[in-house]
């Protein structure tokens, strides 16, 4: 063997370009190789049966490489005997983008066609060179590809797009496609336009992100969707555990060098705190297991109504240390106002609450304003003041501060709270806000507490602990 300080300069480069090569075929056979993890395998296998599907996971969890790997059997019609997805078996036509020109071609158009900034880069990446048609360059971003034309297996050429999100929501309208492939999260709009898009060919819009921007728009309307039965979206999550490949001093590493609003995003896939919630903080902060609450802290409700849903909270007042503490739930939909009555008075006749003050303006049937309806039942109620951020504001502080805890057996606080969120231009999204609601009245309301002359303490049903 001959010794690279032996070699010529001329063989030098003969033996650079044939590593050159070598790289270069093994980069273009990956999607041979490509065997699925679990996580992956369920994204690939929920296209079946849903029209929408989100790999909702953290950096380096394989999000993109199963996005490429599912973008070129669609595109080439080539599926391998183990695939569980959708087929496809004539060519389509679909898009692929993300944020910028910049991160589009340096992602998806790479993962896809190969680095065509190399040498014989095109058809080092989950496309083979064979299947690859032709292709147009994009003008204004270098060795960027507008348009490629990819080899079915049918006959024919399937027609791949490169789009990103900063051209705009006009650039992603008017065409009809079988597919569309969003990779990082895109706005609400263009997400919009990208169902519309694959509605008319009864399509698919596949979803592959970090949820950086916390539980947005986009992350929420999908969480709701997939929640219907039959609602045609599922999101699949991985974490790091779901990544064999990522060791443990990997994993120490990256995560050392994340900030801590976004960890969890980045190692679990949840959704950034700070970024699109309204309390971004981590529930052990105020969520803790129920105790018996002394019977001379002072108590109150506060009471959110509506047809679809009437809600109630409870709190008792640590006066001293200045901690609230939230200790019962009321959460039903679709029953007359002595129902709610009833179950309000069990926790305690006695005490006193404060109501939506848009309760005032409401009539019922009868012509009554809610307000004087539920005082009709027996309730002690005022209208509550409601500043929305001053509200929102307080109880930040007291969470933040240690001073607001929340028992565990309260599901359906803790479920809104983790959805309680800002749309894009920083307002309050009102759905499925009901508790929050309250919780926002008994903070600036907590003057109107009472202590019970009489003092028995029992245990009530769900866990909570209170005095009657």
């Amino acid at each position: 063997m001959i010794a690279v300080a032996e070699m010529s300069r001329d063989e030098l480069e003969t033996v650079a370009a044939g590593l050159e090569e070598m790289e270069r075929r093994a980069a273009g056979n990956w999607l041979d190789t490509y065997s699925p993890y679990p996580t992956q395998e369920r994204f690939h296998a929920a296209e079946v049966k849903n029209s929408q599907v989100l790999f909702m996971g953290g950096n380096q969890t394989g999000k993109t490489t199963c996005g490429a790997a599912a973008i070129a059997y669609h595109l080439t019609g080539r599926y391998p005997k183990r695939w569980k997805g959708r087929r496809f078996t004539a060519p389509i036509k679909a898009w692929a983008g993300s944020p910028t020109g910049e991160t589009t071609r340096d992602g998806v158009q790479t993962r896809l066609l190969g680095d065509i900034s190399k040498p014989s880069g095109l058809g080092t990446g989950a496309i083979p060179r064979k299947y690859i048609h032709s292709h147009t360059v994009k003008r204004g971003i270098k060795d960027s590809i507008d348009v490629a034309l990819i080899k079915h297996s049918s006959g024919g050429w399937s027609k791949l797009q490169f789009k990103s999100y900063d051209q705009g929501r006009e650039k992603w309208q008017s065409e009809v496609l079988d597919l569309v492939w969003f990779d990082e999260e895109p706005p609400a709009d263009i997400y919009s336009e990208g169902i519309t898009r694959v509605v008319t060919k009864k399509g698919l819009v596949l979803l592959t992100f970090t949820p950086l921007k916390g539980m947005s728009e986009v992350v929420n309307g999908f969480i709701k969707g997939a929640e219907k039965l039959g609602g045609g979206r599922e999101i699949i999550t991985a974490t790091w555990d779901d990544a064999p490949h990522l060791d443990k001093e990997a994993r120490e590493r990256l995560a050392d060098s994340y900030s801590p609003h976004e960890k969890d995003a980045r190692t679990k896939g949840i959704p950034a705190l700070g970024s699109g919630l309204i309390y971004p903080v981590r529930e052990e902060a105020y969520l803790i297991d129920p105790i018996l609450i002394p019977d001379y802290y002072p108590r109150m409700f506060a009471l959110d109504v509506g047809w679809n849903r009437t809600a109630a909270l409870w709190a008792a007042w640590d006066r001293q240390a200045d901690i609230v503490y939230v200790w019962s739930e009321h959460y039903l939909g679709q029953e007359p106002a002595p129902v709610h009555a009833s179950a309000i008075k069990a926790r305690g006749d006695w005490m006193p609450g404060v109501i939506d003050p848009a309760a005032r303006g409401r009539a019922q049937t009868d012509g009554e304003r809610l307000i004087d309806h539920y005082r009709g039942e027996g309730l002690k109620l005022e209208p509550a003041k409601n500043a929305v951020e001053a509200g929102i504001h307080m109880v930040l502080d007291r969470i933040n501060q240690g001073r607001l805890k929340i028992f565990k057996t309260l599901s359906q606080t803790l479920r809104e709270m983790k959805q309680y969120h800002r749309d894009e231009k920083g307002r309050v999204v009102k759905e499925n806000d009901h508790l929050m609601d309250c919780l926002r009245y008994l903070i600036l309301n907590l003057d109107q507490a009472k202590t019970k002359p009489e003092k028995q303490a029992r245990r009530v049903a769900g866990g909570d602990w209170m005095s009657n």
